[in-house]
């Protein structure tokens, strides 16, 4: 494990940056091809197993979905010699895409979200970076946010990978101008754009971080399935996840949800796929009743079964922290100061 000084966010990073380093954030809509029908089917445009997904595969017509976007200040669309890095954040089980922006109070008329990424730029401790903020929901209902065992929208936030490795990662690196180019297979080239990309979450999508990424297990409603609950949410895990750790080389989990994989099955699925984590970033706060108990059933035995695949690790518990935005924006602003070699270079 890495050792980490953790303190809460300097309040000069809380407040707007000055008006020339504000980034901005837009609206985005694209179409999704990969995501749960009405019928509980998989609709895909691929050939994939059943023993992959747990479930019938369909042909079908592409949904269109909304993510927002963060751009920072500077970024110019004609711009084609300056390329970025790239963060994904995903949000929890009753948000959406717009959680991270206004699932909290706003301080100088913007999110702290964006105050925060904006000083970081500003102030030299990161590069610029383009913030991705998707609704983490692949499902015909992605804008329903009412939590039900049995409903499809909960059933689409466990086949998210699929929709953000065929879907949304190819749309946003041929818009923007990203570092990474996942048009690119031949190893060297995917080495390169793992390490310009980073993902994390916050309670469900810190869930997804996880199993969808590390490599975990996919879940669906017990009743349906007939397969108890380990859970006290009614949900069963189905199928395990291949993982993504081959797109992403930083994974950050903020209060990782009930269904989060354990400790030593993530561990096993980051060795066995080869490809070495840069960073690993785990936080909790310990009076968080929602998350806490799960948070160390991921955490134990993950380093040990990774091995050498697992370069920086850091696990990090908030005392008296409880599953709110406290705990969410001080993960986020300390996971976004390690990234893309940010942590060597500004240590």
């Amino acid at each position: 494990m890495t050792s980490l000084e953790i303190a809460g966010i300097p309040a000069a990073y809380i407040r707007a940056a000055a008006s020339g380093n504000q980034g901005s954030v837009r609206d985005v809509v694209y179409p999704v091809n990969h995501y749960i029908n009405q019928l509980r089917q998989f609709v895909t445009n691929r050939e994939v197993d059943f023993w992959e997904t747990g479930r019938e595969t369909v042909r079908g017509e592409a949904i269109m979905k909304c993510c927002s976007v963060y751009l920072p200040a500077g970024y110019d669309d004609s711009d084609n010699a300056t390329r970025y890095n790239v963060l994904y954040l995903l949000h929890g089980v009753g948000g959406d895409q717009y959680e991270w922006l206004r699932g909290s109070w706003n301080v100088g008329g913007n999110s702290i979200l964006c105050n925060m990424i904006d000083n970081l730029i500003a102030n030299g401790d990161i590069d610029p970076v383009i913030v991705v903020m998707p609704n983490g929901r692949s499902s015909h209902d992605w804008t329903e946010s009412k939590f039900n065992s049995e409903g499809t929208n909960m059933l689409g936030f466990y086949y998210f990978d699929y929709e953000l490795r065929y879907d949304l990662i190819p749309y946003i690196e041929s818009t923007f101008k990203t570092y990474a180019n996942i048009g690119e297979t031949d190893p060297e080239a995917i080495e390169f754009s793992r390490k310009h990309r980073a993902i994390a979450g916050l309670s469900m999508g810190g869930m997804q971080a996880l199993n969808l990424i590390l490599g975990g297990y996919r879940f669906d409603s017990a009743t349906i399935t007939g397969v108890a609950s380990e859970w006290e949410n009614g949900l069963a895990s189905t199928v395990p996840v291949r993982g993504m750790t081959d797109i992403f080389a930083y994974v950050g989990s903020f209060s990782n949800a009930p269904t989060s994989s354990n400790g030593k099955l993530l561990g096993t699925s980051i060795a066995l796929r080869g490809r070495k984590l840069q960073v690993l970033y785990m936080t909790c706060g310990d009076a968080d009743e929602v998350s806490f108990k799960c948070y160390n059933q991921s955490i134990e035995g993950l380093t040990d079964r990774a091995g050498d695949f697992l370069n920086s690790y850091y696990q990090v518990t908030i005392k008296g922290g409880i599953h709110d935005f406290q705990v969410w924006h001080n993960g986020a602003y300390h996971f976004i100061r390690l990234l893309f070699g940010n942590g060597e270079a500004h240590s």
